[in-house]
């Protein structure tokens, strides 16, 4: 039980190596005096830009990293839904949703590894095509996960903690893949607004797997209230159903 208060720390580290990696590449583009890379149409870069020149060694582990604590996010929820230290799946289409939700991360996950590798400048349609996968993965995890928590056991003492979560990734989601299609509409018309929208949209994504942190952090808070009551440290709200 004890590595299960922690867990939370997975889309921490995640999301903050994420944030991270963004944020030193900006700096090393105005720190160098904003050059203009090979691939780099206008006056602003696009991540991929920047990434495909020298930073693609700092890149590459920052979109694996991300990838495997976001997947591992959504396996940990499936793992504490299962063993009763969430909102159980009370029946087959919750568990359905689930799976999907992770199928769907895992295929953004891939996305964002493989286009950390092809980088824009030297596999400039294979690059496209991978971050087609990330976006497409990232909204249907999101699609899936808020679903199957449409259906979830109501008598955990934190749903109305874990709403806010989920609001929180609808919202969050919904804004992304906004500003995902307007980046869509404006690349290879509007270079620098569809630059500054990637970097945006990038940004963003730390917060969607921010939302996991709460919810992972939630069972380290129940654990601490009863440990305080009762003074267990044995927590399992209801065994999952078997089909």
């Amino acid at each position: 039980m004890a590595q299960e208060h922690h867990q939370f720390l997975v889309p921490l580290i995640g999301a903050g190596i994420w944030f991270g990696g963004l944020l030193a590449m900006i700096i090393t583009w105005a720190a160098q005096g904003r050059p203009h890379y090979t691939s780099q149409d206008d006056s602003i870069p696009f991540i991929s830009d920047i990434a495909a020149d020298i930073l693609k060694p700092l890149f590459i582990p920052v979109c694996v990293i991300t990838a495997s604590s976001f997947v591992l996010s959504f396996a940990m929820e499936r793992r504490l839904r299962h063993v009763g230290r969430m909102p159980c799946n009370m029946r087959r289409r919750e568990k359905v949703f689930a799976w999907l939700a992770i199928c769907g991360a895992l295929l953004g996950g891939v996305g964002l590894i493989l286009l950390s590798i092809f980088d824009t400048k030297r596999h400039n349609k294979l690059h496209r095509v991978f971050l087609l996968i990330f976006v497409l993965g990232v909204a249907l995890s999101a699609i899936f996960s808020v679903l199957e928590f449409r259906w979830l056991n109501k008598h955990y003492t934190y749903f109305p903690r874990l709403r806010r979560s989920y609001i929180a990734k609808t919202i969050i989601v919904f804004i992304l893949i906004i500003l995902a299609i307007a980046f869509g509409v404006t690349l290879g018309t509007r270079n620098n607004a569809a630059a500054v929208l990637e970097w945006v949209v990038a940004f963003g994504f730390t917060f969607y797997v921010l939302t996991f942190v709460y919810d992972l952090r939630l069972v380290w808070s129940q654990w601490v209230d009863q440990d305080s009551r009762s003074g267990s440290h044995d927590l399992v709200l209801m065994p999952e159903k078997r089909y």
